[in-house]
């Protein structure tokens, strides 16, 4: 191999999507000594292509991604395509899918991950946990970090779950925790406004609801614990990264396929239900998106 191999990382501006598509992305050029390139489809059909004429690995995830491949197949007539997630019927158009275990995809070019790629590495969490220092170095006593999704098609973040959640961060607090919650775009307004009033009348408490720089990946470095909702394929996996103890937070509903991803991460004992106790317990690091790049790395440049 001559050239350095370029890899596209192709996905719309939705973060969920576009962190699997360029976390794998990025593994795999630090397999391959090659260098990454993000394409953005944008919200009106818009492709911005990098500079460089012809991918080597085409990655892409979502759905605009899956519409785009069949057209970047004729103009990259050399390039390898991998597609995260199921591609729902198209899957002659790849050479590679990268689909979740729960999805149980049985097909000669699919490989199974447990849960989704991510971009976590312990030099970015460093480099988060450096930017941040100076606020988390304020909180007293051990950390505990929260990350809230919301509500889904199969999950509900009703007035009972919020109420639990509460009682949770209170709980946490009375056992001397120093708390950093992160919400996101799906997680209720009234679940927010309640932390936000907790977090103005104490300073160990730290609510990012979206405004500013965004510490999540400090909270992941900084925090003795996690506690995640349930709801989130990306945060448990992400936060199943860092080995620290994480917990899982029920909605109320039935999960369905994603049973199998929490019974997947609790088999590799890096996620555990919360039942009223913090347990004296070293999880293993998960690291399936190195994993997975390797993989792609094997198959598509072998020694």
């Amino acid at each position: 191999m001559t050239e350095t191999p370029e890899i596209w990382a192709v996905a719309d501006a939705r973060r969920g999507v576009e962190n699997q598509a360029i976390g794998l992305a990025e593994a795999l050029a630090a397999e391959c000594g090659g260098r990454m390139d993000r394409v953005l489809i944008r919200d009106d059909g818009y492709v911005t292509l990098p500079d460089a004429a012809n991918p080597t690995v085409w990655i892409g995830c979502g759905r605009p991604a899956i519409a785009l491949a069949r057209r970047h197949r004729k103009s990259f007539a050399n390039a390898r395509f991998v597609c995260v997630q199921d591609p729902r019927g198209q899957y002659g158009l790849f050479d590679a899918i990268v689909a979740p275990e729960h999805d149980r995809l049985n097909r000669p070019n699919a490989i199974a991950m447990l849960g989704s790629p991510n971009r976590m590495s312990e030099v970015r969490l460093a480099e988060a946990a450096s930017q941040f220092a100076s606020r988390i170095g304020e909180m007293r006593g051990p950390r505990a970090a929260i990350l809230l999704g919301g509500p889904n098609k199969r999950l509900r973040m009703t007035d009972t779950v919020i109420g639990a959640i509460v009682d949770r961060v209170h709980w946490l607090r009375r056992e001397g925790y120093a708390l950093m919650l992160t919400a996101s775009r799906r997680t209720p307004r009234a679940l927010t406004d309640k932390l936000r009033a907790l977090a103005t009348e104490d300073r160990d408490i730290w609510l990012f609801d979206g405004e500013g720089d965004n510490p999540y990946f400090a909270f992941l470095e900084a925090a003795d614990l996690i506690f995640v909702t349930e709801d989130s394929t990306n945060m448990l996996t992400e936060a199943a990264f860092t080995g620290k103890p994480v917990y899982s937070l029920p909605l109320e509903g039935n999960p369905g396929k994603f049973r199998l991803l929490h019974a997947g991460l609790e088999a590799r004992n890096v996620l555990r239900p919360f039942l009223g106790r913090i347990d004296d317990w070293k999880p293993p690091r998960l690291d399936e998106t190195r994993r997975i790049a390797r993989l792609l790395n094997n198959r598509f440049f072998p020694v």
